[in-house]
């Protein structure tokens, strides 16, 4: 007999032992016991979403059924597709994994009118089947993983479909849902046979929220249905959520021709800093005494720039979160259509020093009382903009706060 490489024995043994693997052979085992005993569920008189009757609502969970393709995950015996067809008109397929409650199925409802039953597995099941107007699950669909599950349902589904799901949210031993997505093992109990060991994800209300948001629905409810006797700690939850339309497509945006746009405008920030001393201002080597700033790049945020331009003019440290934005100033200078947003900074880390390379050095702080001469002209109207009973001339600008600066004035 050939050795069977260990790496793969190993690879055997983790496939075997998946929770999908540990779910087809407990509903199996399941199915076949019911088999031998011959046991059929009768088709209800309402639909319910609990083991226990009159707990919760019934088919108006789903809407307006009659004549609509309804899908029923993990159908079993196929009881309430049956009743959804005969009682509400529904064409109804009853999709089943495990070949023994599938058989259980069609063995005691063959030729129903409206009803189908399918023996598969439903996430590839609705790869290549027409799009559902509706779909349940009671009980079933936590023997999935939802990252499995939930994006083929959201494929398989209408826009707008309702995706109705009963799930365990409490189990018999008072154990509540997790707040992560992992299985973990439940018991199926039958009453004269040895219980089931199951792996499932019986999951917190707002992560299931969360994950049906990821994969495309809008959760409209989610209730928790006590057992009707106090004293019973299962707790189940129900579901309601709807397959969100589809996104329309990415609009295209594109130049008006071949050639660059002309110049016509510049775009920079100026930076108040404020200490015990005063104002942080520079001399640049044509003589004005300014801001730290300069240009705003291709791509950067005005934060980003502020950041940027201290670090390179004056080696000091800020984040983008501290800088806060006055807003615009607009202007004219040369037929140049010039805008300059104004920024205070604060925190900062360092000490203002001359870096190599760099047009403004020099660096002093001045006090607000005591402002010197030529100021750039950018650097004073930003100031005013600021503060504007600060005492400095300079040519008019258009200021516009930004609303973060309205806000905080009020």
């Amino acid at each position: 007999m050939p050795q069977i490489p260990s790496s793969d024995r190993a690879d055997s043994r983790i496939k075997c032992n998946s929770p999908d693997s540990i779910n087809t052979r407990a509903w199996h085992i399941y199915g076949q016991r019911q088999l031998a005993r011959g046991y059929t569920p009768p088709v209800p008189d309402r639909l319910g979403w609990t083991p226990w009757d009159g707990v919760g609502p019934g088919v108006e969970a789903l809407g307006d059924v009659t004549g609509r393709l309804v899908l029923d995950i993990g159908s079993g015996a196929g009881h309430h597709a049956v009743h959804l067809a005969r009682a509400h008109g529904a064409r109804v397929t009853g999709i089943e994994l495990a070949p023994t409650q599938h058989k259980r199925a069609v063995s005691a409802h063959t030729n129903v009118d409206g009803v189908e039953f399918i023996q598969a597995d439903v996430t590839e099941y609705l790869t290549g089947t027409e799009p559902f107007d509706a779909a349940y699950a009671i009980g079933t669909l936590a023997f999935i993983d939802p990252h499995r599950s939930l994006p083929a349902l959201r494929d398989g589904l209408c826009p707008g479909a309702p995706l109705i799901l009963s799930l365990l949210h409490t189990d018999l031993h008072g154990r509540g849902p997790s707040t992560e997505v992992a299985p973990r093992e439940q018991m199926i109990l039958l009453r004269d046979d040895p219980p089931l060991r199951t792996q499932m994800w019986v999951l917190a209300p707002q992560l299931w929220e969360d994950l049906l948001t990821e994969y495309g629905f809008r959760v409209e409810t989610i209730d928790l249905l006590p057992h009707p006797d106090e004293s019973a700690m299962v707790v189940q939850q129900l579901i309601r959520a709807r397959r969100l339309p589809d996104r329309p497509p990415h609009v295209t945006s594109g130049p008006r021709g071949a050639q660059a746009p002309a110049a016509h405008a510049a775009v920079g920030v100026g930076a108040i800093l404020l200490s015990e001393q005063g104002i942080l201002l520079g001399r640049h080597r044509l003589g004005t005494l300014e801001l730290p700033g300069g240009s705003v790049e291709a791509g950067e945020s005005f934060e980003d720039a502020v950041v940027r331009e201290l670090a390179e003019e004056t080696g000091l440290v800020a984040r983008a979160e501290d800088v806060g934005l006055l807003g615009t100033l607009v202007d004219h200078v040369a037929g140049v259509l010039r805008v300059t947003v104004g920024a205070v900074v604060h925190p900062w880390q360092g000490q203002p020093t001359t870096q190599p390379d760099e047009s403004i050095g020099g660096w002093e702080w001045h006090p607000l009382d005591r402002l010197p001469e030529d100021l750039f002209v950018c650097s004073a109207q930003i100031l005013t903009a600021w503060q504007p009973d600060l005492p400095i001339d300079h040519p008019s600008a258009y200021f516009t706060a930004f609303a973060s600066v309205r806000e905080t004035a009020r």
